[in-house]
């Protein structure tokens, strides 16, 4: 290799030249798009190995970086808040508390993605959020584009809340360390994003109607949601919701004991039970026992005065059911087609010997064939060929049983099945768990990857999340991306490439006679700039050395200013291709020019808040 370099040009033969060339074919291939950045990031990785500018082991200790195994783990974090239903109660509360009016559902909406999104991936917290946006555009009558760059906007705020909440954060951390600096402390990043999501909120009320367009809301296509099947199965009017009462008839006795469904046409679909300070929703199992204020979500046969009467005989108090058919818990409560195999010992045997309550906690409310709706007397039918039955329980148990049911096959499940909590009853165990992370983060007691391992390890041991869906919510891709980028920082610094941008950084903003505040302007433009280009994490990796060594110079706190560049790399307001915002382009109907309209005031905004804020934080 060294004798093909003594061939070259004067000038390519300084290793410098080489990494400025591996890093400009590296921008140039972020900008195409055409190659994923993982795979771009791989090819750095082994340009820097095979050109001698770094050994092997600098090449491939991203590897083995803590803040990359932090940054996994907290992925599998973020999916356990997902899975029971921590960001869903909070979606709940904002359907529940905003009304109709948009101000106050823009509000809420950023408020609460900006807090759940301190402790999760912003893109995690956002596609939760979507459906959501998406209902409240259809209730309010209003375009989607008035709703999603609010949402966009405050997933990256909620990367500026805390030291975990996106890789700019952690990148940085870690070059501080690296560089013999104390680092990032858990909430440093707080006082910032704070004060930038309220203005956020402010702002996006503000300009909501530049992006009207004057668009009609998206219809909905309700071919495959929870409402056509009520509609194609009849069961409109069928759902109750009662309470037992104290003294109640049903108290201690299975459900199989009562015979409610043969003798009395009431069918128990599922129990929301008290328990841990809250309301979970539990298959209703033949063998399950009644407790006192058990709530039963039942599908009745029978009309108003026959049933008004059986709750005054059974001490079954009746409550309101918002919503048609359990709509409204159908993110606990579902609903699937499933087809019968061909040549099964199904074929022939009734709805009741199939034992579908004994073995999954299911219930079958309807059956379609050759084209009908039965609804009568499901129990005693017999099952044939060519049926397609209708069951309805929790998600978790009709899933479960398609996957062991091999003479049934699933022929769809509604959209709603994506907005399925699947441990749900496990969510103050998760708050347990992410609390413990946060007290150890803050105490200082263990290293903060340890500190992640030991949440895992609790969501793990609370049945939070499990290990299959543990490692398929770690994203494989941004690790990649943030290994393979990493050795540009020692690159740079090796080569003499850092030095130089720090010497043309400090002519051009006139250094030490300049003031700080100005100094960190100049300092979140370049990084505002080149994270148009290039990821974030991979903005964040290249300007955090550049940010330590003008410190350095000039005699500022690297801390300062390497969270100006933490900042500045999550501020991606004004480019689409962001992970967060390339999640609404579609959905919104959005331009580049949208994004670049609201964009670019608030990332000057951001500038200015993060010039004042800083001086004050690092003195």
């Amino acid at each position: 290799m060294q004798t093909i370099i003594n061939y070259l040009p004067s000038f390519m033969q300084f290793p410098l030249f080489w990494v400025l060339a591996i890093l400009a074919v590296a921008v140039v291939l972020f900008i195409q798009n055409k190659l994923r950045m993982d795979v771009i990031a791989l090819m750095v990785l082994l340009a820097f190995s095979l050109s001698g500018i770094l050994t092997t082991k600098e090449a491939l200790a991203g590897f083995g970086d803590p803040n990359v195994i932090l940054l996994a783990l907290l992925y599998i974090i973020g999916d356990a808040l997902a899975r029971t239903g921590v960001a869903n109660q909070m979606s709940d509360w904002l359907l529940r508390v905003a009304g109709a009016s948009e101000a106050k559902v823009i509000a809420l909406l950023m408020l609460s993605i900006g807090t759940l999104g301190a402790f999760m991936s912003s893109t995690g917290i956002v596609a939760i959020f979507i459906p959501v946006t998406l209902a409240i555009c259809a209730s309010l009558n209003i375009s989607p584009r008035r709703l999603m760059m609010p949402l966009a906007v405050a997933g990256l705020i909620s990367g500026m809340m805390t030291l975990i909440a996106t890789t700019p954060n952690l990148v940085t951390h870690a070059e501080l360390v690296k560089a013999g600096y104390e680092g990032f402390h858990f909430f440093s990043f707080t006082p910032i994003g704070a004060l930038v999501l309220v203005l956020g909120i402010l702002y996006m009320l503000a300009v909501r109607r530049w992006l009207d367009d004057g668009s009609v809301p998206v219809s909905v296509n309700n071919d495959d949601s929870m409402a056509h099947l009520i509609e194609e199965y009849k069961l409109n009017g069928r759902a109750k919701m009662v309470v037992l009462s104290e003294g109640s008839h049903f108290i201690g006795k299975t459900i199989d004991e009562l015979n409610l469904r043969s003798v009395y046409q009431l069918n128990i679909i599922a129990i929301q039970r008290y328990k841990n300070f809250r309301h979970i929703t539990l298959a209703a199992f033949g063998k399950d026992q009644l407790q006192k204020k058990d709530i039963l979500l039942m599908d009745i046969g029978v009309d108003e005065t026959r049933f008004a009467q059986l709750c005054e005989e059974f001490g079954m108090q009746p409550i309101e059911l918002k919503g048609e058919y359990f709509s409204t818990q159908s993110k606990s409560v579902g609903m699937a087609e499933l087809g019968v195999m061909p040549e099964t010992e199904t074929i022939g045997q009734t709805v009741d010997a199939l034992n579908f309550r004994s073995n999954f906690g299911l219930s079958v409310v309807g059956i379609k064939r050759e084209g009908q709706i039965l609804q009568n007397n499901l129990l005693t039918e017999t099952v044939k060929s060519g049926d397609i039955l209708l069951v309805m329980g929790v998600w978790q148990k009709i899933t479960a049983m398609v996957q062991i049911r091999k003479d049934f096959f699933l022929i769809g499940m509604p959209k709603e099945s994506k907005q399925a909590v699947p441990a749900a009853s496990q969510a103050p165990h998760a708050l347990f768990a992410l609390v413990i992370m946060i007290g150890l983060m803050i105490s200082g007691l263990v290293p903060n990857v340890i500190a992640a391992f030991i949440a895992c390890l609790l969501l793990g041991a609370f049945r939070c999340i499990d290990m299959k869906s543990a490692y398929e919510s770690i994203h494989f891709p941004t690790l990649i991306l943030v290994i393979g980028m990493m050795p540009f920082s020692l690159a740079m610094q090796k080569t003499g490439g850092v030095a130089l941008m720090v010497e043309k950084f400090i002519s051009l903003t006139g250094g030490a006679n300049t003031a700080y505040p100005l100094i960190l302007i100049g300092l979140f433009a370049l990084t505002a700039v080149v994270g148009l280009f290039i990821s974030t994490s991979a903005t964040a990796i290249l300007m955090a050395p550049i940010a330590i060594e003008v410190a350095r110079q000039l005699g500022y706190p690297p801390t300062a200013l390497v969270m100006v560049v933490a900042i500045a790399s999550s501020a991606a307001f004004m480019t689409p291709i962001s992970p967060v915002n390339s999640m609404v382009v579609s959905l919104g109907n959005y331009r580049f020019s949208d994004f670049l309209k609201v964009g670019l005031p608030f990332t000057v905004i951001t500038m200015l808040v993060t010039a004042f804020l800083v001086p004050i934080l690092f003195p």
